[in-house]
């Protein structure tokens, strides 16, 4: 297994704070947010892991070095350095897919989920079969009530199923949905989604353990108050 962890980004709702810190060098709850990721992927047996950057780029190296001490191989894919900024997500894992393989894990770096499990059982599956991704959904937090997308009676993503959920920002990706994307363009993700899900290859499935989209200083403090 191996996993990408999505890091790049600005965090424009969190200044002044990131102006300073990645949103993903943040500091919940005694630990790093990117910390509690290389924790829950290390338990797993993930044993290499993509970190992308951007913004403040240079600290990422500086504060998780080769990865050693969570007993991980880190590789970083540096969008800032070689671009000139971030890709957005398809664009980066499309930038990173020669250091992922067939099949990878991708987890946003400004989410807090601390008890899932990147369980080897679900990707060895999903690897397996003929899916394009498979995301991980939690029910709708009051900035996102709309959802994204519902869950079928035999696991697919739709437009059309009800109740909708919201994508957890966890997934796994086979390397094939991005392999048309020129490295260096910057691309969101919703596009690739629609793909798979047309073609019936976007499966998806309900998590209920704790989660946070940490995108705000008011859900940070909140996080923090309840630790």
């Amino acid at each position: 297994m191996k996993a990408l962890i999505l890091a790049a980004g600005r965090g424009e709702r969190m200044r002044p704070l990131t102006d300073g810190t990645p949103k993903p060098l943040i500091e919940v709850r005694g630990k790093r947010l990117i910390d509690w990721h290389l924790e829950g992927l290390a338990r797993a047996g993930v044993r290499e892991v993509v970190v992308n950057t951007a913004w403040l780029e240079e600290q990422f190296p500086a504060a998780l070095g080769d990865g050693a001490r969570h007993g991980l191989a880190i590789t970083y894919s540096f969008e800032g350095r070689d671009h000139g900024g971030a890709l957005e997500t398809a664009g980066g894992i499309a930038k990173a897919l020669p250091l992922l393989g067939d099949a990878f894990w991708v987890v946003s770096g400004d989410v807090f989920v601390p008890d899932f499990r990147f369980d080897p059982a679900d990707f060895q599956a999903f690897a397996e079969s003929d899916a394009l991704g498979q995301l991980w959904m939690v029910d709708n937090a009051p900035h996102h009530p709309t959802g994204d997308f519902g869950i079928t009676a035999d696991g697919l993503a739709s437009r059309d199923a009800a109740p909708k959920f919201t994508w957890a920002s966890i997934g796994l990706f086979r390397a094939s949905l991005f392999a048309d994307i020129p490295v260096g363009t910057s691309l969101a993700l919703r596009p690739k989604l629609e793909l798979a899900l047309d073609q019936r290859r976007l499966r998806a499935r309900k998590y209920d353990g704790r989660w946070t989209d940490v995108g705000t200083m008011e859900r940070l403090a909140a996080l923090n108050s309840t630790a």
